[in-house]
């Protein structure tokens, strides 16, 4: 039998080593640090996430392999758009035949823009960015590139996309379309097409944009009467799905497979990435909430 303070000494060790051992038990005392988060396994043929306060590196998987974009393409045509010089967001392009005859050879997505409506440029940049509208794409390519013929304005604003790459140091990008409908050389990559997404959420307007999850355009008609557009709804289903995303942009393609540029806030820390070539679109969803997850848990 323990008696005295003897006794009480013992009892109290005795009792602070099992108290430690049930914290050990449980984790408590040893929570693994955030780098030790296991890489997830994805069914994307290239992916890549980044912290986009720093640009550091969070993961990798043939982050700089060339591959077709689909519509992930707009991210730039967005950003060359928000470049420009005293751009007027209010400003109205008037939607030609043309636009409308393009989406129907190439069975592209469209905002179902109306030919001769008047529609303003913060109007076609939502639907660039919502619906994936190939049409406000070409609006907006005729709108800012310069030239005497629509081809060579068009021509000359996928140069102004090409150029944005460039100066954002990129090597393995290259457009050749407006909206991700290439001829062949329009690509990039995994950590490019990264680097192109977190320099446009530079831009207020597009950081407003691409979280947007729903938005109804109220355009001008040829007889100065007031169009109520169909609701435009964002593709990008991880604004709904998963807590704090914030943006980017969806693409898919018969050469792109189904591809996301995301973004999400947590913490006052933002993550954001890419995955390409996925096999479908909820297969390319679980891929990105995948390493969503994997980029706050590194980031602790």
């Amino acid at each position: 039998m323990i008696t005295g303070i003897k006794g009480i000494r013992l009892r109290r060790a005795t009792a602070v080593a099992i108290t430690s051992g049930a914290l050990i038990a449980t984790g408590a005392l040893t929570a693994a640090p955030a780098q030790a988060a296991t890489a997830p396994s994805i069914g994307a043929k290239g992916g890549y996430v980044m912290n986009n306060a720093s640009g550091s590196t969070l993961y990798t998987k043939a982050a700089d392999t060339k591959r077709s974009t689909g519509s992930t393409t707009k991210i730039m045509t967005a950003k060359v758009v928000l470049a420009q010089k005293n751009l007027n967001l209010g400003a109205t392009v008037t939607i030609q035949k043309a636009y409308s005859d393009y989406v129907v050879k190439n069975n592209a997505s469209q905002a179902h823009l109306i030919v001769g409506d008047k529609v303003t440029v913060r109007q076609l940049l939502y639907g660039l960015m919502l619906p994936s509208g190939c049409d406000a794409a070409y609006a907006l390519a005729d709108k800012y590139g310069s030239g005497s013929t629509r081809a060579a304005r068009v021509s000359n604003f996928i140069g102004k996309m090409n150029s944005a790459a460039k100066s954002l140091g990129l090597k393995n990008t290259h457009f050749d379309s407006f909206d991700g409908i290439g001829n062949g050389k329009n690509y990039s990559t995994p950590r490019d097409l990264t680097k192109i997404a977190s320099s446009a959420m530079k831009s207020s307007t597009f950081r407003t944009i691409v979280k947007t999850k729903s938005y109804t355009a109220r355009t001008k008609t040829k007889s100065g009467g007031t169009r109520t557009m169909g609701t435009w709804v964002n593709t990008n289903g991880l604004l709904k799905s998963y807590s704090g995303t914030i943006g980017v942009k969806t693409g898919s393609g018969p050469e792109a497979g189904y591809c996301l540029v995301f973004a999400a806030t947590r913490h006052g820390k933002t993550v954001i990435g890419t995955v390409l070539s996925s096999t479908s679109i909820s297969k390319r969803e679980s891929d990105a909430t995948k390493l969503l997850n994997y980029g706050f848990a590194r980031l602790g």
